[in-house]
């Protein structure tokens, strides 16, 4: 069925019936209503799997629920789970019925609880901790019951309270006698003076957090029990408010239209923390960091007070259009106040895009190309927008006149974007074929390489991580597949599954003043290697596997709830690149045979076994003398791997030659890359790529070029 007639039957069906009672306004219910009903019509439409509503998913959804909405267990008690328990295996039934029974009790108790956790913590750090008595505090929220009673959860607040003091007073304690080893100008403060001023810190952290949540609204509650029914379909499937979503296109596309500068909320006033590096506000140079935002006005437009303020509503109005005007009354870091006039306009994020450098191998002489990549990123607004695919080209085109012997493609944290650019990358790599096998509910999609002949057709190492997900995955795939590059690296995320954005907005007629209602993100598909396979749960294992910090520990998909199965479909026809001609396996045992006598990777193995042990320990002490003896045992830990990573390498990395008159007439640009050539070596990683690029390039099956 195709989206109009999904439109159409959804718009037809969307009614309004209500049961129970909200503490909100009419507008409020009305826009929750069609929310919840447009949901379940889209997930029961085009969802891949769709789920049966029935008590298991009510328990399920109750249990997603509660554990969102109070993760660390410290405002419901078990009175109010034993209330709310009443509709555990009923959740089906309030959503089949148009019901909000559930989630209105759920806000209520809530929000009543929130009040109550305030006292809690202001009653707590009224006086000062006495650190003497031996016990402990469980830190992981899945090995503690709901507390059973008020004065339970009380307790639990002082315990939560206690450790954050205990922590901020034996660091500071500790500072203080570096600071005194150094000079004996220092005047030394006693414990109660120490501790009484970690109580204010932690105070005033939670001033601001009780702040920001005693601004929530039932619009961001609801949002939590939509997310809570959608999770049971899978981890992927999401409602996005209108403003996640912005933000979602923003981080995708690498740019927004705005100011240029990142907020935060401190202390009830909106705080400038960040100037982006060429934008608006770094140019106009009046904005700085530390800056308050008192009041926002459009050009000449009556200002409007934004102190206490939401700060996602602030940043609505201080971003906007291209070429409009946004006036700031701001206060200095010493008092004085001053209206900032600056220009919107887009602000682009540079490290969200693909770049590359020349790294020579100083033992060989070799020169190779190094691209990172992200994500796969496109303006999903703007056909004419900024792809990765174009600026992929751009980087190999551009290294290809650098005489480089090979590629090393780093997509190590890249979580994925647009599978049609995934799609043309692959294609710069291999002249023909199939590059992922895509399969509905109904019916399976081959998508070949939508462009004939090789843009490069040299030596290729591509990087993945266990962050590395969905088109990373895709993409590593099917250059493993057709034998065409050296996956090295540490399995993959293993999201194997495709969503879409649908606006709910069109799929309502009229109702103009509940909008916008904000957006779905549906799975759809799932992605198949072009063998047949399925990335999903199991990932892409690397040719090369390589330690990891999170060697470990557990993570990916296989780690989230309700994950979609590993399946497989038949193989598409494909064929090997160079008709398989180019054999691996030499060149793999030669590069596990390097690392495995690597003083790097043997000791990043032992440090992965301790951050095993780290993570595994979640009773943390609460006397002083136990925690001084915690601390002192993991610092001494951890002090054997300071400097791993640290090592400049026998590499030397370069701008390409395109990219040289940038970087001179751009401090910014300068700046930028001197971080990055200083990560690039001193990357062990990278460098062990160069060393397997290296050896491909001495392959038969690779043409050398002419020099």
């Amino acid at each position: 069925m195709n989206n109009k007639k999904i439109f159409s039957i959804l718009t037809i069906s969307v009614f309004l019936s209500f049961s129970g009672c909200y503490a909100q306004d009419n507008s409020d219910i009305k826009r929750d209503i069609y929310i919840q009903q447009i949901l379940k019509k889209i997930v029961t439409k085009m969802h891949i799997q769709p789920v049966e509503t029935n008590d298991t998913f009510s328990v399920k959804t109750f249990d997603a629920y509660l554990k969102t909405l109070d993760y660390n267990k410290r405002f419901f008690i078990q009175a109010d789970i034993d209330t709310l328990s009443f509709y555990k295996d009923k959740i089906d039934d309030q959503l089949n019925g148009g019901y909000f029974d559930f989630y209105a009790l759920s806000y209520e108790l809530f929000t009543e609880r929130i009040k109550e956790a305030k006292d809690y913590y202001l009653e707590a750090l009224k006086k000062p901790f006495k650190f003497e008595k031996r016990e402990f505090i469980q830190m992981n929220s899945d090995s503690i019951n709901w507390a059973a009673n008020e004065k339970s959860l009380q307790q639990r607040w002082y315990q939560t309270l206690k450790y954050e003091v205990l922590v901020r007073t034996y660091s500071d304690l500790e500072n203080q006698q570096k600071a005194m080893e150094k000079s004996d100008t220092i005047k030394e403060k006693s414990f109660s003076e120490i501790e009484s001023k970690a109580r204010e810190s932690v105070k005033k952290r939670y001033d601001n957090y009780f702040d920001v949540i005693s601004q929530w609204e039932s619009n961001d509650i609801f949002a939590y029990y939509m997310n809570a029914i959608l999770s049971d379909y899978d981890p992927h499937t999401e409602y996005f408010p209108p403003k996640d979503k912005e933000d979602f296109d923003i981080r995708f596309s690498g740019q927004l239209q705005g100011i240029g500068a990142t907020l935060s909320q401190r202390d009830g006033y909106i705080t400038v923390i960040e100037i982006v590096p060429g934008s608006p506000s770094w140019k106009q140079g009046e904005l700085e960091v530390n800056d308050k935002i008192i009041k926002v006005a459009q050009g000449t437009e009556e200002p409007v007070d934004v102190v206490d303020m939401r700060l996602d509503k602030a940043v609505k109005l201080v971003r906007g259009p291209k070429n409009t005007e946004v006036r700031l009354t701001v206060q200095k870091v010493d008092g004085t106040q001053k209206v900032i006039s600056i220009i919107r306009d887009v602000v682009v994020i540079e490290e969200t895009y693909a770049k590359s450098m020349v790294i020579t191998d100083k033992q060989t002489g070799e020169k190779f190309g190094y691209i990172y990549l992200p994500s796969f990123y496109a303006n999903f607004n703007d056909a004419k927008g900024r792809r990765c695919s174009a600026d992929m080209k751009n980087e190999v085109e551009k290294l290809k006149n650098e005489n480089i012997n090979g590629i090393i493609l780093d997509l190590r944290n890249n979580t994925g974007g647009s599978l049609f650019d995934c799609i043309d990358i692959a294609g710069l790599f291999i002249d023909q074929g199939p590059v992922v096998q895509v399969k509905s509910r109904t019916n399976a999609t081959v998508y070949p390489d939508r462009n004939s002949g090789v843009v490069y057709d040299g030596p290729l190492v591509v990087m993945v991580n266990q962050s590395s997900a969905s088109a990373s995955e895709i993409f590593a795939a099917a250059m493993q597949d057709y034998k065409r590059a050296i996956i090295l690296g540490t399995t993959t995320f293993g999201k194997g599954s495709v969503q879409r954005f649908e606006d709910l907005d069109p799929m309502v007629m009229g109702a103009d003043d509940v909008k916008p209602l904000g957006s779905i993100k549906v799975t759809l598909q799932k992605f198949y290697r072009i063998n047949g396979g399925s990335t999903q749960l199991l990932g892409v294992t690397p040719d090369i596997p390589v330690t990891s910090i999170y060697k470990y520990i557990d993570y990916g998909e296989r780690e989230l709830d309700n994950p979609l199965a590993w399946t497989e479909m038949p193989a598409a026809n494909y064929e090997l690149w160079k008709d398989g001609s180019c054999d691996w396996k030499p060149i793999i045992d030669k590069s596990l045979q390097r690392m495995a006598s690597d003083s790097f990777f043997i000791r990043m193995d032992d440090n992965a076994k301790r951050l095993k042990k780290v993570r595994d320990n979640t009773l943390y002490p609460l006397k002083y003398d136990d925690y001084d003896s915690f601390i002192k045992k993991s610092n001494e830990e951890s002090e054997k791997f300071k400097d791993l990573g640290k090592d400049t390498l026998n590499i030397e990395a370069v701008i390409l030659s395109a990219e040289s008159s940038n970087v001179v007439n751009d401090s910014t640009v300068a700046e930028r890359n001197k971080k990055w050539h200083k990560q690039i070596i001193t990357d062990p990683v990278i460098y062990e790529a160069i060393k397997v690029c290296g050896d491909l390039d001495l392959l038969p099956c690779f043409i050398k070029k002419e020099q």
